[in-house]
């Protein structure tokens, strides 16, 4: 059984936990395309070596960051984001179909 520290909750099972992808430099929300966007999310650069990650623990809606090696599968540290961000980025809601924008 592998085991992913939780900043938050602990020690946990590893399917206790969601993987939401590298953390990476988002594009500009008010500039970038739909190219830009589609790039960013589905695209990753999945490198050999130590990457940090987004992951979420399922029962508490936590996201946490993890620095994993890719090729052991070890991972090597977690935190919480505020050790990276300092503010959260809001966006504003997409108009909906047959609402004026």
């Amino acid at each position: 059984m592998k085991i992913m520290p939780c900043p938050l909750n602990g020690p946990r099972n590893i399917s206790e936990f969601t993987y939401g992808g590298e953390v990476r430099a988002m594009p500009d929300p008010a500039r970038a395309s739909v190219a830009e966007w589609a790039d960013h999310v589905f695209n990753q650069d999945n490198p050999a070596g130590v990457v940090r990650e987004w992951w979420m623990h399922n029962a508490s809606g936590y996201w946490f960051i993890a620095e994993r090696h890719t090729v052991s599968d070890d991972i090597l540290r977690t935190y919480d984001p505020s050790e990276i961000f300092r503010e959260r980025v809001e966006f504003a809601a997409a108009p909906t179909e047959g609402t004026p924008s």
